[in-house]
């Protein structure tokens, strides 16, 4: 599928290139992981394959990769719950940041997110990341209070 028009202002669309969207394939893989590295989204107690398998092992979540000229510059990890959807590690390469990809790709993940009618998106961001809650509140997200809780269910 074709990326749409983002969300944000039109000189935006002038800055990206043409960016084809379509669903991460097992070719993708390998390319994925090291854009997720290069973008700083990993980390040493999440294993990216891992992370890359259950997203596509079900209906309910899929990894979107956006192309340029058959190269892979960007991905987000999309999912719901069936009342609230989830975006994981949008990321652009940093070579072709700042041109409006991150907003193409994240109106794909809210695009694919209402075509299920999933009312509300949801992500995390760590609080230190000024970068990254900067283009979420351009985006029109507003920070919630919430406490997050969390149990590993992968150690023993």
């Amino acid at each position: 599928m074709t990326a749409p028009s983002p969300t944000a202002p039109s000189d935006l669309e002038a800055l990206a290139p043409d960016i084809a969207i379509g669903h991460a394939e097992d070719a993708d893989i390998p390319a994925l992981v090291a854009l997720w590295e290069r973008a700083g989204l990993t980390r040493p107690w999440n294993d990216p394959h891992a992370d890359i398998a259950l997203a596509r092992r079900g209906p309910h979540s899929t990894i979107l990769a956006g192309k340029a000229g058959g190269v892979l510059v960007a991905s987000v990890m999309v999912g719901h719950d069936g009342h609230r959807g989830w975006v994981y590690y949008l990321s652009v390469d940093p070579d072709h940041q700042r041109r409006g990809i991150g907003s193409i790709l994240l109106t794909a993940a809210e695009d694919w997110l209402r075509a299920r009618a999933v009312p509300k998106l949801m992500l995390l961001v760590r609080p230190d990341n000024a970068d990254v809650r900067a283009f979420y509140h351009a985006e029109g997200f507003v920070e919630e209070p919430r406490i997050v809780f969390s149990k590993r269910l992968d150690e023993k």
